[in-house]
């Protein structure tokens, strides 16, 4: 059809108010603290409420819709699409005071007068275990299995989680973990935690060019971890452009198909589950 042949088809077809809304997942609002609700957002994956099948559970740090919510659902749903990762249930949490909800220590001198409020991570994590996890558990089909993702002060928020209550989650990703934070505070005491003999499941962990303090905490949490961490450096990425690149790997890590990948989509890592 010509150009001037459409123009002319569609100037003769019918109006239609028929505008229908775009429906990506549905949003809780749940109790945080006296007068404080968050949101609590959830995807559903492609097909769920055509079957009675169950599925894993990916839990986002910085969730909210107007934080990582839609970037990391879309690049799940495409990732099942294409097979690179399991079609998941994905869980955004809000997060208002990142440095009192993501940080677990108050910082040294200087961080503790710019930032009064941090460390009070625990607090979050008990929301994430003691309210969204029942609710997310009893509300939909999932099958026991889940992880948690998150970036930045949300990857440090992960990292910590990953030492002090490795059981919350089965596999966790800290994408650019502010390690960096109380002169690596969390990463220098890393060996000492795992020497609690506690199960942990994997974690996949990168850095970008952050610079020597990020780079030098990433390695220390690995090294103390040890084949538990599939550690990532990124140092061609900023701090800006990692996220976005990476969740499509950070989710092929998590949740692995049986698929065998082309390497020129760089999605697959050598220590990734299947590898």
């Amino acid at each position: 059809m010509t150009a001037s042949a459409w123009t002319a088809a569609s100037a003769a077809a019918p109006a239609t108010d028929d505008v229908r809304p775009i429906t990506i997942g549905e949003t809780h609002m749940l109790a945080y603290g006296e007068g404080d609700i968050r949101e609590v957002n959830v995807y559903l994956p492609e097909g769920y409420a055509q079957t009675d099948g169950r599925y894993p559970v990916l839990y986002l740090i910085d969730g909210g819709l107007s934080q990582d919510f839609l970037h990391v659902t879309g690049t799940s749903a495409l990732n099942a699409l294409w097979g690179r990762s399991k079609p998941a249930i994905v869980v955004g949490i809000e997060t208002k005071d990142r440095r009192a909800e993501l940080i677990g220590t108050p910082g040294n001198a200087a961080q503790r007068k710019q930032f009064p409020t941090a460390g009070k991570s625990a607090e979050f994590r008990a929301f994430l275990h003691d309210a969204v996890k029942p609710m997310i558990e009893a509300d939909y089909r999932t099958n026991g299995e889940d992880a948690v993702m998150g970036e930045s002060l949300a990857g440090l928020f992960i990292a910590e989680t990953w030492l002090v209550e490795p059981t919350l989650f089965d596999r966790y990703a800290a994408i650019d973990a502010s390690l960096w934070w109380d002169e690596q505070s969390l990463a220098r005491s890393a060996a000492r935690s795992v020497a609690d003999g506690k199960d942990r499941g994997p974690i996949y962990l990168t850095y970008s060019n952050e610079g020597p303090e990020t780079e030098q905490g990433a390695e220390l949490f690995a090294a103390a971890a040890g084949d538990k961490a599939c550690l990532v450096p990124r140092t061609d990425l900023t701090h800006a452009t990692a996220y976005h690149v990476l969740t499509p790997q950070a989710l092929q890590f998590l949740f692995p198909t049986a698929n065998t990948h082309d390497p020129d989509w760089g999605f697959e890592v050598t220590c990734s589950k299947k590898s």
